[in-house]
């Protein structure tokens, strides 16, 4: 089946970098990490050189152009074009997003207490949670998220009140300023002593009383006046600065956008071209899909190796005598039949702590003749670092088991090497081929009603005779 190349990650599905190392609760792993901004991968994208990078880190990389990938060429394995990064030649890491958002994390401002996964960190808590600084856009005063609402309404000195008395807006810290010119401020008239005249209505009120008292004199009431016309002169100067500022950014925006324009025209330009050139590489970019193919499978298999090596340090045993458990069995199951995990290793065992290293193959689907009706079990024979001092070919009888959780009726299968056969000789590879049953066990007598299986759980069992070592 042909498979669609994938869109070039875009901007407007993630317009930030990876998650802060510091959220993650339990322990950093390397494969977790974008390779461009060095945090917690956010929408992963795999490279074709098969390195991880954030949506929004990739598509920031190769926005002017392909570029050398600094991962390969700082772990020495640059190859072109494997290793070049361009549009087109990325895809969204699904797996690699659900392992990093199942990741357990917490809030890192401090007095917060949420915890959940990383997932729920980016949907609900990561911008909004309470505890979270930030300036004020007014005074530029760092403050908590929860607390900027008082801060704007009670506490910065840029904000904007109304004036009581005329109604007009002025800043907090003007106040002062703003009640010595205000036409409305409430005055005590000087002549009749009447309280709570407005400034603008004291020289009138003084005629109304008809005290004789001196007039205020013409040249303070011009410098009143004066005074005002000042006041709304330096406003008016504010507003203007206020404007030219404004216009400078407008100016600065409009040069932003039309360079993000010829951007914008190069870039169609330069697709328009690979779009013609790709006609000639549809077959050329079907071997790439295969090629990442078989790179995910063998990076299965690493994976598989790993998991198996971690098995094998804590299950490892010295006396030929081994109990394999294997949890999940209705999964493991699943995946074996739809060929995504056909056949899983066991952890190693020895004869001895110097013995012969062995480990067991089973496939829960079956193989070869017992594919898709048996469930079949391996021995293997190890490569072991003591394989020099050991007698070869391995020739110890070989008893394999699945255990009947109720001690009732085991199943039990048991050979003995053919010694002329190259699964028993000295390995010079990691392992030799397996040897043992394809028939071991109907999976028709697991499906029914039995012991073998409890808490989606089974126990394999492996005895090596060690007769004459």
């Amino acid at each position: 089946m042909a498979m669609q190349e994938p869109s070039p990650p875009s901007s407007m599905e993630s317009n930030k970098p990876g998650f802060p190392k510091k959220i993650l609760a339990n322990k950093l792993e390397d494969k977790h990490l974008c390779n461009c901004c060095q945090n917690l991968l956010r929408r992963p994208f795999q490279a074709q050189c098969g390195h991880r990078f954030c949506s929004y880190c990739f598509n920031r990389t190769v926005r002017d152009g392909p570029q050398k990938c600094n991962a390969c060429i700082k772990e020495d394995i640059f190859e072109e074009p494997t290793s070049i990064l361009k549009q087109g030649c990325a895809f969204p890491d699904n797996a690699a997003r659900r392992e990093v958002e199942n990741l357990s994390a917490v809030c890192i401002n401090e007095g917060c207490t949420w915890n959940g996964n990383i997932k729920e960190y980016e949907s609900n808590h990561e911008g909004n949670c309470e505890y979270m600084i930030i300036p004020c856009p007014s005074c530029k005063e760092r403050i908590r998220f929860s607390e900027q609402e008082r801060h704007n309404e009670r506490e910065c000195p840029e904000r904007t009140l109304n004036c009581k008395y005329c109604k007009e807006p002025f800043h907090f810290k003007n106040i002062k300023a703003h009640d010595e010119i205000c036409p409305k401020y409430p005055m005590i008239c000087e002549g009749c002593a009447k309280k709570k005249i407005p400034r603008e209505k004291v020289s009138s009120s003084r005629f109304d009383t008809h005290i004789l008292l001196p007039i205020i004199s013409v040249g303070a009431a011009l410098e009143l006046q004066l005074h005002s016309e000042k006041t709304k002169v330096a406003e008016l100067g504010r507003r203007c600065t206020d404007l030219e500022v404004k216009s400078g950014t407008f100016e600065n925006v409009v040069c932003v956008l039309n360079r993000e324009v010829e951007r914008f025209a190069t870039t169609m330009e330069a697709s328009n071209r690979q779009h013609r050139l790709d006609q000639d590489k549809i077959e050329a970019l079907s071997n790439k899909v295969r090629q990442l193919e078989r790179t995910v499978g063998l990076k299965d298999l690493t994976v598989a190796e790993m998991e198996g090596r971690l098995r094998e340090m804590s299950a490892t045993t010295f006396d030929g005598v081994f109990v394999w458990r294997i949890s999940d069995f209705t999964k493991k199951r699943q995946d074996a039949i739809a060929g995504r995990a056909p056949a899983m290793f066991s952890p190693a065992f020895y004869t001895s702590k110097y013995g012969y290293k062995m480990c067991l193959r089973i496939y829960l689907n079956g193989d070869g003749t017992g594919r898709g009706s048996h469930l079949s079990l391996f021995f293997v024979v190890m490569r072991g670092l003591s394989d020099a001092l050991l007698k070869w070919p391995f020739n110890q009888k070989v008893t394999l088991m699945l255990l009947d959780q109720s001690n009732r009726e085991h199943i039990i299968d048991a050979f003995r090497p053919d010694i002329t056969s190259s699964s028993f000789q000295r390995p010079v590879s990691e392992m030799n081929i397996a040897s043992g049953c394809p028939l071991f066990c109907p999976l028709s007598k697991l499906d029914a009603k039995n012991s073998y299986i409890r808490d989606d759980t089974i126990f394999i069992k492996a005895i090596v005779d060690l007769t004459g070592l």
